[in-house]
């Protein structure tokens, strides 16, 4: 009993951070394959301290037909991929051993946790949930050049184990590498995807050319092709875009239309709180923000951690303080407080109610 699985990796100029991922996640699988795409610094040596699996693979501006390659060299039941500045903690490690050893054949998908953005106390800020166990014998493959991503079907096992995603500071070159790459798409003609209408508009929102990125959210959304959490996702990124330009009636419009994809997400609600707090408009303020705490999550998508429980609780602080209730304000502030302790605005908001409050402070 128990499974075998085949880690595959596309690298390229990963000196800085690829023995930190391969000694992670090497007493956790049987085989490791390594496709270097085209690396001048040390990747393939530090590579091959690992695995004598290395191989050459030109780039074409693909990393789904890189993915690909690297899937069709495995040997094992499952085939797994990180990237190179992922890490595989020791805790998670253990539960990814107890997983490998208890999984049955029937089993042809596994998702984790992938957790891509923190606070400075180190917190996941930012998750997703991505495809990391692949059957081989059922043949995944990825798809689009870029944000590639394997279609999840068959028997699927949501587990709860998480891959850390520890980026450095990123070079230059990759700032401007995919909106290149999506740019040099258009200008052969060649039709984007649905997914890639929606990560194209997320790269033009990075890059600050606001009215192009709500052109491309809106070609994806009136597409109505894309998958509900990009939809919803888009429809948070739109309220940014308009945000930005200073469109902040527009706002409204495109937070409720995400209400026709599915139930409300704590960031919709939060940016409808935000909406109306700015209006002074505090009671309608006060609902969105309380109606993000009484939610569940459910996301496969990206989720926004903060804004299911430190982001209202800090701004219902505020809201209640505005209308003078300083002591629903109170009860809030302690409850950021046990979400993000030490935060500067939580250390703020503490001195503040030590002055006002006098002996009713609780501390």
């Amino acid at each position: 009993m128990g499974a075998t699985i085949s880690l595959c990796m596309i690298v390229k100029d990963e000196e800085k951070v690829l023995a930190r991922c391969l000694s992670s996640i090497k007493g956790g699988v049987d085989e490791i394959i390594i496709v270097d795409t085209g690396s001048t610094d040390s990747t393939k040596r530090i590579a091959r301290e690992f695995t004598d699996k290395v191989y050459d693979f030109e780039w074409i501006d693909d990393f789904s037909a890189a993915r690909n390659y690297s899937f069709s060299l495995a040997t094992m039941d499952y085939q797994m991929w990180l990237d190179a500045d992922d890490v595989v903690e020791p805790e998670e490690l253990s539960k990814m051993l107890a997983l490998k050893e208890s999984l049955g054949p029937e089993i042809e998908l596994v998702t984790m946790r992938y957790h891509t953005s923190y606070d400075s106390q180190g917190k996941p800020v930012l998750t997703s949930t991505r495809e990391r166990w692949l059957k081989r014998s059922k043949g995944y493959t990825w798809n689009d050049p870029i944000h590639e991503y394997i279609y999840m079907s068959g028997n699927i096992l949501h587990s709860e184990i998480a891959i850390s995603h520890r980026r450095p500071a990123r070079p230059a070159d990759r700032k401007d590498r995919n909106i290149a790459i999506y740019e040099k798409q258009l200008a052969q003609g060649k039709e984007l995807s649905p997914r890639s209408q929606y990560y194209y508009a997320r790269e033009l929102f990075d890059h600050k050319r606001y009215e192009e990125s709500i052109e491309y959210f809106n070609i994806f959304l009136d597409g109505g092709k894309g998958w509900f959490e990009d939809n919803i996702a888009a429809c948070f990124t739109l309220s940014r875009c308009f945000n930005e330009l200073g469109k902040k009636e527009k706002t409204l419009q495109v937070l409720t239309r995400s209400f026709e994809f599915d139930t409300p997400r704590a960031e919709i609600c939060c940016q409808l709180g935000y909406y109306f707090k700015e209006k002074e408009k505090y009671a309608q303020a006060i609902y969105w923000f309380e109606l993000a705490l009484t939610l569940v999550k459910k996301s496969l998508g990206f989720v926004l951690n903060d804004y299911w429980d430190y982001i209202p609780n800090i701004e219902l602080c505020l809201c209640y303080n505005s209308i003078g209730n300083t002591q629903k304000a109170y009860e809030h502030h302690k409850k950021s407080a046990i979400a993000k302790p030490g935060d500067p605005s939580v250390a703020f908001n503490e001195d503040y109610f030590k002055r006002v409050m006098g002996e009713a402070y609780e501390g």
